[in-house]
């Protein structure tokens, strides 16, 4: 403990523990940007900070200009048990007294904060009831409780991240405003982040700076090895996340810290983090909290310094035994859960056995806990402390700026790039697909010659080569899933957008997407024996290529929609089922029966404009000899087995059609993830400060 505390750097977490030995990982609620070798010291209620109008803020390398001023003070009463006891604190200078002590951060207070979930009528479930607490700049706060006890509910109303299903009542304030957070000022760590395995630690928190910070690229990469280091990730900097061949990937413990080194990037003044020690090794970490709030089923039953907390236990009849865990103390009270256990295993024991002395449930306990925060001075002391940095507005969190546009799309085509390039399951799978498909296609209808017999055998060949092609692209489907899962954890956090996700995966995906096709083209062109035209070959290789834009538009629609990989492919399937069905082959176009397989299922199966633009380029200008007196136009030796146009100029529309359709289903995607995938964190916070200011004025 003694190593950990006299560790302390840059950074420090408000939330539960620490993963490596050799260092200590923040994993809380809250988490405040330290300037470098500031004072380790616990802040009291006592020396909390007064807002000043006329504060002074000053500006020191390393500190942001939203700093905020704290007079060092003697030790607080807290810091002396602590002192007292095996967690020592490291020597305060002698100069501290009169020293000025910064630290970058946000001083955040919420007031009676009550969530209420719809139910299937009404609001009426209310998961949060009347909580109030407090955050201060430099310190740890932790929330605490069991399962279903509101933890991650009360730490995204604090930080504006609830769904949109849920109303909000209360106050939330932020150095004294109201205002929201403004962009850079807060990171936010979810449970569950998505990361791309085919980047190093190096290159991913590289790349997140990019997207997130202006400035020169120098300064980037400075901010980006301070993560590293803050966060001990320096063994596993050059090493890919998601491993390679026979290399394994980081362990999930080193995930989550990469999770949180995302965040550290951005210099945040606080972090919030859910679920800290999830994948993360638990260690004693009970003296490093600052303060503690522990729920149970929405009720606050304490908030202040942790020492405290264990004095309100024992108050309430509760204490906590020699050699046992605080926390795993404070749980085991509070957890109904204990209960039915007790219960069972009273079954099985008789009237002596060990259990018989456990007169009190859990419920009962979780009442009386309540009861005496109450009444208790803790209570009392976090009121006082709300109405004091509450009364008076302090400095104004001032947003950081961001990359520009065409930087962030820059950066993402250019990520992009990089993980097509080293996932072989992205598009180098669907190279040696269709390299193997064109190659069985072009060996089956082989030798077919130009005689009119072989138009028919010929328009067969070219339906499967379309259709089978689009069919195998499915194959790319988990790939884009988990661009769109990376795309919504960055969109939480604003770090990206749909306008910029969708233009830099379009643009890096042309390259690889024109090396299949051309590659996949020239197999089939020569096997089949298709006329012998170096025009005709670009139309056919562009045709192509236009139709996997349009197929590609298509997966990317429905895997945004469903965010779910067996449905996707199972969608995907049935389309492709359906497109080939109306595409032509099996029975000509306008000899379609009712309004469903004409319109709109025929006229938006891509297949059938990229078939007829194909059968076009190859027979409208062609004649086939009947005998030895006339002969026919390849329209009419085609028409019979497709339906294709007289126009010299169809096969150009039908190549405008696939131009229409990859700019509509692109159109589609982003308004998908806009409004599916994009809840972003800027409207969530405005609804949340919305229904605060409803609240207090109905009060």
């Amino acid at each position: 403990m003694e190593e950990i505390q006299s560790q302390s750097e840059n950074y420090r977490s408000s939330s539960s523990s620490a993963s490596s030995p050799a260092s200590r990982v923040p994993s809380s609620n809250f988490f405040y940007l330290r300037k470098p070798g500031a004072l380790r010291q616990p802040i009291s209620f006592e020396d909390s900070p007064e807002w000043e109008t006329d504060a002074d803020v000053r500006m020191e390398e390393g500190v942001d200009q939203d700093s905020i001023n704290m007079a060092t003070t003697p030790a607080s009463p807290s810091l002396s048990k602590l002192n007292s006891g095996s967690l020592p604190s490291p020597p305060i200078p002698e100069t501290a007294s009169s020293s000025v002590r910064k630290i970058a951060g946000a001083c955040v207070v919420w007031k009676d904060l009550t969530v209420t979930i719809k139910g299937k009528r009404k609001y009426s479930d209310k998961v949060i009831k009347s909580s109030s607490g407090l955050a201060l700049p430099g310190t740890m706060t932790v929330i605490m409780g069991p399962a279903r006890s509101g933890k991650s509910t009360l730490l995204r109303a604090i930080a504006g991240r609830l769904h949109h299903s849920a109303k909000v009542y209360g106050e939330v304030f932020v150095n004294g405003t109201k205002s929201p957070m403004p962009y850079g000022s807060y990171g936010f760590v979810e449970r569950e982040t998505t990361l791309i395995g085919a980047l190093t630690v190096r290159e991913f928190l590289y790349y997140s700076a990019l997207l997130q910070l202006p400035g020169f690229f120098c300064q980037k990469k400075n901010v980006v090895e301070d993560a590293i280091h803050a966060m001990s990730l320096t063994d596993y900097a050059n090493k890919l996340i998601g491993g390679h061949c026979f290399m394994k990937g980081l362990p999930r413990g080193e995930r989550r810290r990469v999770n949180i080194a995302r965040e550290l990037v951005m210099r945040p003044h606080v972090l919030f983090i859910d679920e800290p020690l999830y994948h993360l090794d638990s260690t004693e970490v009970f003296g490093l909290f600052d303060r503690i709030c522990l729920l149970s089923n929405g009720n606050t039953l304490f908030f202040g310094e942790t020492l405290a907390c264990l004095q309100h236990f024992s108050n309430a009849g509760f204490p906590c035994p020699i050699m046992q865990s605080p926390s795993d103390h404070f749980l085991r009270a509070i957890n109904t859960d204990f209960d039915r256990i007790i219960a069972m295993c009273k079954n099985w024991q008789d009237d002596h056995g060990d259990f018989s002395s456990v007169n009190m449930d859990t419920a009962v306990a979780i009442r009386t806990l309540e009861a005496t925060y109450k009444q208790s001075a803790d209570a009392a002391a976090v009121e006082n402390m709300i109405v004091r940095l509450t009364e008076r507005e302090g400095p104004l969190l001032k947003t950081k700026g961001r990359a520009g546009f065409g930087t962030r799309i820059a950066v993402l085509t250019w990520r992009s790039l990089l993980i097509m390039s080293r996932e072989w399951k992205y598009y180098w799978l669907r190279l040696i697909l269709y390299m193997g498909l064109t190659v069985c296609i072009g060996t089956v209808f082989s030798s077919l010659g130009h005689s009119l017999s072989s138009v028919v055998t010929r328009v067969a060949a070219v339906f499967v080569f379309v259709s089978f092609t689009s069919l195998l692209s499915i194959a790319g489907v988990p790939s884009l899933l988990k661009e769109v899962k990376v795309y919504a954890s960055e969109e939480s956090n604003m770090h990206s957008g749909a306008l910029v996700f969708l233009l830099g995966q379009f643009l890096s995906s042309i390259p690889f997407l024109f090396l299949v096709s051309i590659s996949s083209s020239l197999v089939f062109y020569f096997l089949i024996g298709l006329r012998d035209e170096f025009s005709l070959l670009m139309y056919f290789v562009l045709n192509f290529f236009m139709c996997l834009l349009v197929n590609e538009g298509l997966m990317l629609l429905v895997v945004s929609l469903w965010q779910h990989l067996f449905w996707s492919v199972l969608t995907l399937v049935s389309i492709h089922v359906v497109m080939m069905l109306s595409a032509g082959y099996f029975r000509i176009r306008n000899a379609l029966p009712g309004p469903f397989w004409t319109y709109p299922v025929s006229y938006l199966a891509f297949h059938t404009y990229s078939i007829q633009g194909l059968l076009e380029n190859e027979y409208l200008v062609t004649t086939f000899a009947v005998g030895q007196v006339r002969s026919i136009s390849g329209y009419q030796a085609i028409r019979s087995a497709y339906d294709i146009s007289l126009d010299n100029n169809a096969k150009w529309e039908n190549l405008l059609v696939l131009l229409i359709m990859v700019i509509a289903y692109r159109v589609l995607v982003f308004l998908v993830l806009h409004l599916r995938v994009g809840k972003n964190a800027s409207v969530l916070k405005f609804c949340r400060f919305e229904h605060v200011n409803k609240s207090s004025s109905s009060r």
